[in-house]
């Protein structure tokens, strides 16, 4: 197996046991919620086939769904980010040559670009997320109080995690 392979599904594998045992175990104000996880599925290489990554965020989400006892929330938001994720890419940079061997991330692509990426990509999880859990409109407001603050946190806590591991070029 090549080192691209085993270091994904070593963040797969790590990412997924950080989502189970620490951050589903947060709750700020009783019900904000950071879904790290899904940082799996934003860095995942350029070159990743779509049906690849289709696949991957389904595995994913699953894994979470069956630890967390939710009934397909995870893998039907997963998967929507997986899917929506090459066109964003596509729109975020349209010139970007995949020959080129960059990583999704900020020391290949800056702050900028990530925060922007992240951030869509965090959000249309979120509020899939949470309209999927809550299923009901009578609760619209404290749906999207829950799922603009997760984001937020959730935001927050990739953009540190890239500072921490991936140090920016200079």
């Amino acid at each position: 197996m090549n080192n691209l392979l085993l270091k994904n599904i070593a963040r797969f594998i790590v990412l997924v046991l950080l989502q189970i045992f620490i951050f589903n175990k947060i709750l700020l104000f009783g019900s904000v919620n950071p879904y790290v996880y899904i940082l799996f599925v934003l860095l995942l290489p350029l070159e990743t086939p779509k049906y690849f990554l289709l696949i991957s965020a389904f595995v994913l989400g699953l894994s979470i769904d069956y630890f967390s006892n939710t009934i397909g929330t995870n893998i039907a938001s997963s998967v929507f980010i997986a899917w929506i994720r090459p066109a964003l890419i596509r729109a975020l940079s349209p010139k970007l040559d995949l020959s080129q061997g960059l990583s999704i991330g900020i020391q290949d692509f800056g702050f900028k670009w990530m925060l922007l990426y992240t951030s869509i990509l965090v959000t249309i999880h979120h509020f899939t997320l949470f309209f999927l859990e809550v299923f009901r409109f009578n609760e619209l407001l404290d749906t999207l109080k829950r799922a603009g603050l997760s984001t937020v946190f959730t935001i927050l806590i990739i953009i540190i995690s890239q500072y921490l591991f991936y140090k920016p070029k200079k």
